[in-house]
């Protein structure tokens, strides 16, 4: 089961989607991050929506597969985790994927669904608020800030809400692999302005080098045209 969960995370949707519609391989334009944000800057929402869908769907079927197989909550939490391991770390693209957030909210709102761990409005009511949180950051261009609050807030929803030791213990696994997937991501360029310590913080609260999201892009994008014009100058 886990080893089907891993193999079915590790499918790049991300990455196809700019192949086939562009033509273009999306670890080699903008931040590098082979997911739906990276690449709705190259492609078109049109590519981007299926990814969306599908990335979310891939946490929840490996989930069902586990229920359908009779594995209690634990096992299912396990699935899923191996379901985003293999979107963060896929067998596919030599082990350098995407970030998981899709997958991981996915997977962290249908595991108390389809198990009943709370009523379908306290859980209703938790998304509105999370969405909430997650259009206001974004708003303020600081949507990584959101979504590392609302993951890291899942815990407190599966103690205090769920009353579930188990699925406590599945959040803050999801949390796990978000924290460590945001500190060694490959990262575009070499940021050595600021300290190593500001690096890893910015990495992790901002899932970038540097805080400012238009100055990383700028300076990420400039760096990628020098080199392309390197490559053609050797050529």
């Amino acid at each position: 089961m886990l080893a089907g969960s891993y193999v079915l995370g590790s499918v790049p949707s991300a990455f196809l989607a700019g192949k086939w519609s562009r033509g273009i391989d999306i670890r080699r334009h903008g931040s590098g991050n082979v997911g739906a944000t990276n690449l709705m800057l190259f492609t078109s929402r049109r590519a981007v929506i299926p990814v969306v869908v599908f990335d979310s769907i891939k946490g929840m079927l490996a989930i069902v597969i586990a229920w359908r197989t009779g594995l209690g909550l634990g096992g299912q939490a396990l699935a899923g985790l191996a379901a985003i391991t293999g979107h963060n770390w896929p067998c596919f693209l030599r082990f350098q994927g995407g970030r998981g957030v899709i997958t991981t909210l996915g997977v962290s709102f249908f595991l108390p669904l389809i198990n009943r761990s709370v009523p379908l409005l306290v859980l209703s009511l938790v998304g509105l608020g999370f969405g909430s949180l997650a259009l206001l950051t974004a708003h303020f261009k600081r949507l990584p800030l959101g979504v590392f609050l609302i993951v890291a807030l899942f815990p407190l929803f599966g103690w205090f809400v769920a009353h579930s030791l188990v699925l406590t213990l599945g959040y803050l696994g999801m949390f796990g692999l978000m924290v460590v997937r945001r500190l060694t991501a490959p990262q575009p360029i070499k940021v050595t302005s600021i300290s190593r310590k500001q690096v890893l913080l910015n990495r992790l609260l901002f899932d970038r080098d540097l805080r400012d999201k238009e100055a990383w892009m700028s300076i990420v994008i400039e760096e990628q045209k020098n080199q392309r014009r390197l490559a053609e100058t050797r050529e």
